[in-house]
């Protein structure tokens, strides 16, 4: 359940909290200097594997070398293995008893662990995450041991830790009296501060309202927050308050849960103001401390994809259950981590399963479709898109997209009648929609039929997107089929300027060029497209308008000539 506390960037920074993990310094003397560079260079790629392996064979030269601990600390907390830091952690916290990173490793093992009495006794002497973790996880650990009484002292004690944190303490200290069974202190607490509306504390307070049989109370809070929404485990939130059923309290469900809630707040209100990679740790801590919550390895997913570490962010969004309410959108994320990998086989294969496990879901369909487009299986995407429509019966504004993709699919295809009668359909949904207006307008004038309304819906596409490229290619190219060659050379030149590095429009240009004698610039223009990469049969045909010329190449694919040909 994603918690955005709203804490300043100027208050995290105040209280401590990391902005150098694993960052290496100048190269120590001891260590093995080409397996420190390279776990140096790893740090700066975010291969944590590679970080860690080169760092540790650098710690057999120079056992303690505290930068080393931290980025092997780092590297396994960033892949999630925390078996593997409990040695090099405690090493660490005795060579530096204040250290950051061994407190993060050790406190996480011990509250992993459950053992409440060691968490304490750790923070007692002396290691430190920062000012707030460090008060919110002392009084978990309290929580933890049943001593509710210091555990609330300490909740209190943090109103005052820092700007941004106000609503912290009493946020936590509403968790832990809902969690022993206080739900009317819980929430007096929260509505005696204000609290903020988040996600997390919106789910919060309707379960405390739904365990005091105020369900009519706690369904319209879900709805002021957050409306009609996609959201399964809102939606499903909504079904049983509605129903009358008592939703169990499950935001906390233990001490250990409740300190994964502090990691998984500030994680959330680093997200965007600190690197990815400090950001991670705190992720990573949350998703080990409650592994079973989707949205921390959502999270974390997410974090990882955005740091290109894609095998890794898959691995995360396999935590999630099958049965969980977030399993669908873990799937799709994987998915497109595989992608981004490469792994395209793997991507349809995820894909392929979710549309099978969860049928009813029509995104399912529709990324699976999406994919097969991608891969220019066209029939096959048709068939998923056709699936995704057929779900959303009788279609409304919003399925505009559906039809326009499944069009495309079937234009890519071959099967014109059903293209247009879908590029229409969306057109009917969403009516003088610039893409799809440009697609079917554009597809007119490929077959050199309809060009008037052709026209006509180009130039509509043109007034509503004056600045799209791929539009203002189409209006200009309209122009120069119609044989109207002076006009068409502005918007193609600004087609080519919007676009400077896309084949096609560098083609049209040249072609421009050549039907209104300006041959020298012709010539260069397709020279420009052939250098970027144009499809083979396009590549083969620029060569040609290169040999013999654009007019040559028309009478020999049995066109008219753009003026007559001198054959002297």
């Amino acid at each position: 359940m994603t918690h955005r506390a709203g804490f300043s960037l100027s208050a995290l920074t105040a209280i401590g909290l990391i902005v150098g993990a694993g960052l290496f310094t100048p190269s120590p003397v001891a260590a093995d200097a080409g397996a420190y560079l390279a776990a140096r260079q790893a740090t700066m790629d975010r291969s944590f594997r590679d970080l860690v392996s080169y760092a540790t064979r650098s710690l057999a030269s120079d056992p303690q070398n505290p930068v080393l601990l931290e980025s092997v600390i780092s590297g396994q907390i960033s892949m999630g293995n925390f078996d593997q830091i409990k040695g090099y952690a405690s090493v660490l916290r005795d060579l530096e008893p204040g250290n950051q990173i061994a407190a993060m490793g050790n406190l996480t093992l011990m509250a992993r662990d459950e053992d409440y009495d060691g968490v304490i006794a750790a923070l007692d002497e002396g290691q430190s995450i920062s000012t707030v973790v460090d008060g919110m996880v002392h009084a978990w650990a309290f929580v933890g041991k049943g001593d509710m009484s210091s555990a609330l002292t300490l909740f209190d004690s943090t109103v005052d830790a820092g700007q941004g944190f106000e609503f912290f303490g009493p946020y936590n200290k509403a968790l832990a009296l809902a969690l022993v069974g206080d739900y009317e202190g819980a929430l007096d607490t929260l509505t005696s501060v204000g609290q903020p509306a988040t996600r997390s504390s919106a789910i919060a307070q309707a379960q405390m309202l739904s365990q005091l049989e105020r369900n009519d109370e706690a369904l319209t809070l879900i709805n002021d927050s957050f409306g009609a929404t996609p959201d399964a485990e809102i939606e499903a939130l909504k079904a049983a308050l509605s129903a009358g059923e008592s939703v169990p309290f499950t935001v906390v469900r233990s001490a250990r849960d409740g300190m994964a809630d502090v990691f998984f707040a500030v994680a959330s209100a680093l997200d965007g103001g600190l690197d990815d990679g400090y950001t991670l740790l705190y992720a990573r801590i949350a998703q080990a401390l409650r592994p079973d919550e989707a949205n921390y390895a959502l999270f974390s997913a997410a974090l990882l994809e955005r740091l290109d570490n894609y095998d890794l962010a898959t691995t995360a969004f396999d935590a999630i259950a099958v049965d969980d309410p977030a399993y669908p959108m873990a799937t799709l994320g994987r998915a497109e981590a595989l992608r981004a990998a490469g792994k395209d086989d793997a991507e349809l294969e995820v894909l392929r399963q979710l549309t099978k496990s969860h049928p009813e879901l029509d995104d399912g369909h529709i990324a699976l479709g999406d994919a097969l487009r991608r891969h220019e299986r066209y029939a096959e995407a048709a068939e998923a898109y056709s699936t995704a429509i057929d779900l959303n019966q009788p279609p409304s504004r919003a399925q505009w997209p559906l039809y326009f993709t499944r069009g495309i699919a079937y234009e890519r295809e071959g099967v014109w009648d059903k293209a247009e009668a879908d590029l229409r359909q969306a057109l009917a949904l969403e009516p003088d929609q610039p893409q799809v207006l440009n697609y079917l307008g554009y597809s007119f004038l490929e077959m050199k039929t309809n060009l008037d309304e052709a026209m006509g819906m180009i130039r509509k596409a043109s007034a509503a997107r004056p600045n799209d490229g791929y539009i203002t290619d189409s209006l200009a190219w309209g122009l120069y089929l119609l044989g109207r060659y002076d006009e068409a050379v502005k918007p193609m030149e600004r087609a080519a300027a919007l676009m400077p590095v896309d084949a096609v429009v560098n083609d049209h240009l040249g072609d421009v060029y050549w039907a209104v004698g300006r041959e020298r610039e012709a010539r260069f223009q397709w020279e420009r497209a052939l250098s970027f990469d144009p499809e083979d049969d396009e590549a083969n045909r620029i060569r040609r308008k290169l040999e013999v010329g654009l007019d040559r190449v028309l009478v020999e694919e049995g066109l008219a000539p753009t003026r007559p040909l001198d054959d002297g």
